[in-house]
Order: structure tokens, then sequence, then C-alpha cells
């Protein structure tokens, strides 16, 4: 959620500033602003697009100044306005600031601040956290705006990204971390400060993260990297992993759409060099030091929010089925706030695309607090979960700019597919197994292609159906998560209210909302329970509701129940949530469209919940 870009160089920083805030848009916002320091301190806000904020630049002649800042915001503090829109500045030196995160001790702060006399414009916690930079900034006794905001931080609790400038030092942006992502890109006499690396690469492809509760100085000359308390650290530099290419979006309508097109390609690429279909085995270098006490491993907790929960519940499955291991499967809020047991032979895997997710990082750090091993599923490069863990393995899908996710989903069922097939191999699984289930999943590519091409039959289907305001998602077995995750897609983008549920469920209540032409969506392909599924096919038939089939190809039983079919290639019972979670994305895609709404920025919504 939010953005921030940063930059100090040798080019006009306004330029970039606005590219990189374009850059995040998919982040989810509703106001934006941008700082730049050229004669004096010149900041400009609005409310709404980027687009928006780029008119008032525009309006006003461009802002000039080669060192600047600029923020997307998604209200949690005070309403979308101008006056609480970021950069917040403070009322004595010329600071300006732009933060992501919550400042939780805000309100006492206020009222201590308020008592020395400083005025407040907005009801954000970021302005107040400006302020008390600005109260504590004294160069003339030594303490410049370094040691100002270290100063700062050490009186804040809660979550933050910040950077900040300040109009007595033109030449120097500060910025800190504690629990909210941020990047330093480092260029040639140049540096871009970002939340998010699709605002850097642009620029430079050599970054480095900033850790819990360290400042970063930087100017034209260099940075110097410290703790709050101002002892020095040293940063590890890395090599993002993000083509310019990745993030535009070419021949598409939508982010949205090219993600869920090119999740054939990005499943090939998370599975290249791991599946050795030769030997029949599994290669994951990110747990090869921790093999053997994996497969000693006595019980898996799979901790994750939102869609990566339903791809962890798929997970769950799979590790039980295959690896024949107990495993159980929780929200990331509410794990960390009971008194989980966690016994010897534990082992937590967090699964987060974004690898920040407030949430789930909490569930991490309680669990090897109490001695668990810990892993990371996860797609962003040397994000925070990436550098917690013990272990992991990456999604390897390419960034995902659409906030619904899509390919992210499909890729952490692969990877985790992939690590049961690798536990299995080693506990109990033959290689003849093996082999074969290695072969089918090797396939699967070729499959959502072949899945990808109905695209127009689906927006038909969708077309008969989308003013209605309710829809269910039944399913069973391992295509229960699949449910789960069409409705969430349906409601994130097309704002329809849908449930997914297991269809045995429907007939203990929810079977009372079934009317004439509601809209229920079974996955009932073949499998162990397909006899079960068409039984509950009927009970919602007879009831007037509109059966929508996601089935096996060739399966002719299917269409004498359903009124509208999607047909998917045959494949194991363990892998069909790869496949028919490709109709339900197209769907939800479709729906949201036919309604007329943003589909790569719904409303409400954040691509990464940073906080809680």
């Amino acid at each position: 959620m939010c953005g921030i870009v940063a930059y100090v160089g040798d080019r006009p920083a306004t330029p970039i500033l606005i590219e990189g805030l374009k850059r995040l848009e998919y982040r989810g916002y509703d106001s934006s602003g941008i700082a730049v320091i050229g004669h004096n301190l010149q900041v400009v806000r609005a409310v709404g697009r980027v687009a928006n904020l780029e008119a008032k630049v525009e309006d006003l002649g461009g802002l000039e100044g080669t060192v600047g800042l600029a923020h997307t915001r998604w209200a949690t503090h005070g309403g979308v306005t101008e006056l609480n829109a970021h950069p917040h500045r403070d009322d004595r030196h010329g600071i300006a600031m732009v933060h992501n995160g919550i400042i939780e001790n805000y309100a006492a702060l206020r009222h201590y601040l308020e008592e020395k006399g400083h005025r407040f414009q907005s009801e954000t916690d970021t302005e107040v956290l400006t302020m008390l930079i600005g109260e504590l900034y004294a160069p003339e006794e030594g303490i410049d705006l370094e040691k100002a905001v270290q100063a700062a931080l050490r009186e804040v609790s809660g979550a933050y990204a910040i950077a900040v400038v300040c109009a007595q030092e033109p030449g120097v942006i500060v910025c800190a971390r504690k629990g909210s992502p941020l990047l330093v890109g480092v260029g040639s006499g140049e540096y871009v400060v970002a939340s998010d690396a699709s605002a850097i690469v642009a620029h430079t492809t050599r970054a480095f993260a900033l850790d819990d509760y360290n400042v970063v100085r930087v100017s034209r000359e260099g940075f110097r990297t410290s703790t709050i308390d101002d002892v020095a650290v040293t940063p590890k530099l890395m090599q993002l992993e993000i083509e310019l290419d990745q993030i535009e979006l070419g021949a598409f309508d939508h982010y949205m759409q090219k993600e869920i097109f090119e999740q054939p390609q990005r499943i090939r690429t998370s599975m290249r060099g791991r599946i050795d279909l030769k030997e029949g085995k599994i290669v994951l270098g990110g747990l090869a030091a921790l093999s053997k006490e994996l497969v000693r491993a006595r019980r898996f907790i799979m901790t994750a929010q939102g869609t990566a929960l339903h791809a962890s519940m798929i997970g769950e499955y799979l590790f039980e089925d295959l690896a024949r291991v107990p495993t159980e499967c929780e929200y990331a809020s509410e794990f960390r706030y009971r008194n989980p047991i966690i016994e010897e032979g534990t082992v937590i895997i967090a699964v987060s695309q974004s690898g920040e997710t407030a949430d789930t990082l909490a569930a991490l750090t309680e669990a090897r607090e109490r001695g668990a091993l810990s892993l990371g599923v996860i797609n962003v490069v040397g994000s925070t979960i990436a550098r917690e863990t013990d272990a992991g393995v990456y999604l390897r899908v390419g960034p995902e700019i659409g906030v619904a996710s899509t390919k992210a989903f499909t890729g952490q069922v692969t990877v985790l597919t992939m690590m049961a097939i690798y536990l299995a191999r080693r506990r109990h699984m033959s290689e003849e197994h093996c082999r074969a289930l290695l072969a089918e999943l090797d396939c699967v590519p070729d499959k959502i292609e072949r899945i990808l091409k109905h695209d127009q039959h689906i927006r038909s289907v969708v077309e008969k159906h989308v003013e209605r305001d309710n829809w269910l998602f039944l399913g069973r077995g391992y295509n229960y998560p699949t449910a789960l995750e069409g409705a969430l897609k349906l409601k994130e983008i097309s704002y329809i209210h849908a449930e997914g549920m297991p269809a045995a469920e429907m007939k203990h209540g929810p079977i009372a909302l079934i009317d004439h032409g509601m809209p229920v969506v079974f996955i009932a392909t073949r499998g162990s329970q397909y006899e079960k599924v068409m039984v509950n096919i009927e009970e919602v038939r007879s009831r007037g509701g509109h059966v929508i089939a996601v089935a096996t190809e060739g399966d002719r039983e299917i269409y004498h129940r359903a009124d509208d079919v999607i047909e998917v290639p045959d494949c194991p019972e363990c892998l069909s949530p790869m496949l028919t979670v490709v109709p339900l994305q197209l769907m939800a895609y479709w729906a949201a469209v036919l309604r007329g709404h943003d589909v790569d920025k719904p409303r409400n919504l954040a691509k990464s919940v940073t906080v809680e």
C-alpha cells in the first residue's frame, strides 16, 4: 500500500518522480504529492490519480530542482483531501516528508508538539512525525537532518518507511525503515529511493534494501547507512531481477489480463532447472542446506493472507497427500494473536507475493521465536520475508502489477507442489511415481494455454450473469480452495458479492440463498469426488440456480446437468487447481470489464498490505 519515490542526482527530479509514481500506481492509492528542492522547497499535492498531480505541476510551470521526493497515499488517518496527502511539512525549517506505515503513538506525540507551539494542518500521523523531526532539528547544535531523523524515530512506535528532505540541506535525502519496505537504487552519481523496484529499474538495477531500524543519508557524493542509534551498518548491494519490459502493458488492455495470459510462461520459468524429468527428482537449491531437517520435520504450518492463503490451503492438501506429513494452514493475522503450539520439528512456511505482508511477517517472527524452522515462498527477491527466513523458494513469476493476484497464485501453487514432491521423494514416494507426476506437472503450462483459448467463450458466459449481485463458487477436495480464490477474484475487481465454500457445505445453510437464475459456479472436474459434486449440482438446479461448471475436457455427462460449461484439460487431481483457477480468473476479469470498473486498481485495495 502507498508508494514512495525519492531522487538525488544531476538530472531534473520532477520527471523522474512523476514517472516513478506512475510505476507505483498499481499498489493502490487515493491521492499523491511531490516535493522538490530548487531555490526553495516546493510542494504540490492532489486528490485522485497521479495524472491530476502531473497536471497541477504543469499548470505551475513545473518544479525545478535535482532533489525531491513523491508519494501515493492510501488513506488511514484522515480523509482523502489535499491537506492529508503527502508530502507533509514542518512549520519551522522547510522539512518535507513522505511516509508509508502507521505511527501508533502519534496522538501522544501530537499533544506534546502542540504544547511546544506547533500547529497542524492535517489529521495524519505522518505530519506528526514531520513536526517531531522539525522540533529536534538544530543544525547550530550539530543536530543535522540525519541526526534529527534518528532521534525522532527513537521516540515513535509503529511501522514506517520514510524519506525526508530539508531546504537547509538541499542536496540530501534521509530515509529510514521499520516494517515497511524501502529500496535504495544506486546509479552513477545519482540515487533513486523507492518502496518498490518497479520505480527504480528504469534508472539502475543495482540496489540495496534497508533493514528495520536502519537510516540512510543519500547525496550525490554517496550514502551512509546506520541504525537509529547511529551505529554504522554496511548494506548488501543486489542486482534487481526485474526488467523494464516486464512492467510494461504491451498489447494488453490491463495488467491483470496480461498476467493471466503470462501464466504458462511464468510457470515454465518457475519450474526451469528445478524439475529433473530424467532423474525423476526435484532440485530446490534454496532448501538444499536444510533438506535433512525438512525430511525429519514432524509438522508444517503454512501462514498467509488473501490469495496467498488460498494457495497455502492447496499446499496443505499437497503436503499431507503427497508427502504424508501433518500440515495446517492459518490466517497469519489470527496466528500471531493467539498462543500457538510450536513443538520440536515444526516448520513454518510464510507465503507472500510481496514478501512484505505485515501479518505474515509478524506470524513468521512469532513462530521463529518459539523455535520453528522457517521457510519463505515469495516472489520479490530481497524482500523482508526472504531475509528473515532460514531458507526459501522464489516464485520467479516476474513482477505482478495487477492488484488482484493471478500469476503469483499459480506460481505459489507451483512452488508448493514442487516442495511437496521434494519432501515426498525423500520420505516415501517411489522414483517411478515421482517421475510420472513430474511429467504431468511439466505439461501444466501447455494445458493452461489451451484453457486461455476459451477466453471469449468465458466472456460470453459472464455476459449472461454480470448484472447479478450474488454468486456462489463451490468445489471439493483440492478445488475447495480454488472455489475460495474464484469468489475472492470476483469480489476484488467486479464488486459482485460472491462466496466460496466446500460444495457439501451448501446444504448447511447457504442453499437458502439460491433463487431463480442465481449463478453458481461448480468446479466439477473428473476426480475422486466427481459423483458427489454431481449430486450438489442437482440440488442447485432443482432450486432454480444457474449452474456454470468448470469440467474436464470430453465429459459429456456434465452438459446434461450444467447450463454453461467451461472445459479444462484432464490432469492428476493434485495438479488440477493450477488449471481450474484460470477460467475463474478470466470470469472475474470480464465481469469487471463489463461492469466498467478499473480492473488494475480496484477501490479500497492495495497490492501489498504492509500495515495491520
